[in-house]
């Protein structure tokens, strides 16, 4: 967990702090070789983008919009800017915002997150391990047929994939879209790729747009994954509830994990009705 802490991700407008690499169980060593559909109403008060007026002249910035919930009043900002390390995409490019979950398919944990996705009508991102859909083809399948999208996380979540010779990068990430398609079905579309630890590099970028991915970072990180700052359970839920409500904004891409993560799953029964309440949820 040390090498966790000291992870970064050059170019990012935040700090990465994903988990580390996964083990490499069932899984080759770093040598071998080679429709979106919105789930919730628009928001209360929806910030449009700035466009230009009739008359040629720019419309006025969009600016964050206060409301009143029954958590009391809750600040919508609107869309920011910039990109995640190395250029990856950090938005959704709309003020929908969209929940991301890596490290899996989990046994355990992947199931329960699906039923609760499942029984508020939420669609959301998987990032997957390549050997765990390998091991756990049935959850792919659902993933799949449930319409959440899918997205490569590398084979063994390497957070140095980066700096690995081009032809493991190739094999990598070939060999996790192979894995998921074994699964869900040969046409299955696989349009993201999420380096392990967002560690993004401008090379590995361009190998993921090579296989027809674009690559996805985030702007708000709750940082699950991390126990370590929590006396307890209930406190760590309590601060993943509370991070999610501070950094979402319009056009957020959400960071979290479903990989040995019960904690994640009892922090979204209560984040996801407070997001669908102010925002509008949808699949990337």
């Amino acid at each position: 967990m040390t090498s966790l802490l000291a992870m970064t991700a050059c170019g990012s407008d935040k700090k990465p702090n994903h988990s580390a690499a996964l083990p490499a169980t069932g899984a080759p060593s770093a040598s071998a070789s080679a429709d979106p559909s919105p789930t919730a109403a628009t928001p209360p008060s929806a910030s449009p983008s700035a466009s230009k007026s009739p008359g040629g002249k720019p419309s006025p910035k969009p600016s964050a919009s206060t409301v009143k919930g029954p958590e009391g009043t809750f600040v919508i900002r609107p869309p920011g800017t910039g990109h995640g390390a190395a250029g990856s995409q950090s938005r959704t490019g709309s003020t929908a915002v969209a929940l991301t979950f890596d490290d899996g398919p989990d046994p355990v944990n992947t199931p329960k997150i699906l039923d609760l996705l499942r029984a508020n009508g939420v669609k959301a991102t998987f990032c997957l391990v390549g050997f765990r859909a390998r091991d756990n083809p049935d959850l792919v399948r659902r993933i799949a047929a449930e319409g959440h999208t899918l997205c490569n996380h590398s084979w063994q979540h390497l957070t140095d994939l980066a700096k690995k010779e081009p032809g493991y990068i190739d094999w990598d990430l070939k060999h996790t879209n192979e894995a998921i398609r074994a699964a869900a079905g040969a046409g299955v579309p696989i349009r993201y790729f999420r380096a392990p630890g967002g560690n993004f590099t401008p090379g590995l970028i361009a190998k993921a747009k090579e296989m027809g991915m674009a690559s996805i970072y985030w702007d708000a990180d709750p940082a699950d994954w991390n126990h370590s700052k929590d006396a307890d359970d209930a406190a760590h839920i309590k601060r993943v509830i509370a991070e999610v409500k501070k950094q979402v904004r319009q056009g957020s891409i959400i960071l979290s994990h479903d990989n040995k993560q019960p904690d994640t799953i009892v922090a979204y029964q209560t984040l996801i009705p407070f997001l669908k309440r102010y925002f509008t949820l949808e699949a990337l």
